[in-house]
């Protein structure tokens, strides 16, 4: 079971459209196959976008269960890179920026951290490493889905 895992997609619009769109995590629900809204703690000052340290809440829906997360922003640089990390250290979830002929390569990484394997044993027991096969097996599918549909959605609106 791999503990991290990235992809990337080639994206027809500037890498600083990419950010302006990844950072509008009011969206996350048009791409996301899980995450159906997020909402910051406290908006971002008006033309300032996210900074590092902000935090925000997102909506997590499958089949038969609905929960809540708590994130905060661990990297904020226009045009480049937007991460965050869930809960107290559990999981980093980052998109990176990089220009290529015609566009941007975006890529999305995901990382179940210590903090979050250690809290899923405290958690979950003998079931432990069954709940963190499922969160990985999720971040697996669900990142060529989450590219393909940011794409899909960046290439509509900005194009």
């Amino acid at each position: 079971m791999e503990l991290t895992h990235t992809e990337s997609v080639r994206v027809a619009v500037s890498p600083e459209q990419v950010y302006a769109l990844v950072t509008d995590i009011a969206r996350t629900g048009e791409w996301s196959p899980i995450c159906r809204t997020c909402w910051w703690d406290e908006e971002p000052a008006v033309g300032g976008g996210p900074r590092v340290g902000s935090g925000f809440t997102g909506r997590n829906v499958t089949p038969g269960r609905t929960w809540e997360t708590h994130s905060t922003v661990v990297a904020a640089d226009p045009g480049r890179a937007f991460a965050w990390e869930v809960g107290e250290g559990f999981v980093r979830w980052a998109y990176a920026m990089t220009p290529v002929d015609g566009g941007t390569q975006l890529t999305e990484s995901w990382e179940f951290l210590p903090a979050g394997l250690e809290m899923f044993r405290s958690r979950f027991g003998e079931q432990a490493e069954h709940e963190i096969a499922v969160r990985a097996e999720a971040a697996h599918s669900g990142i060529p889905r989450t590219l393909a549909a940011l794409k899909a959605v960046a290439e509509g609106d900005c194009a």
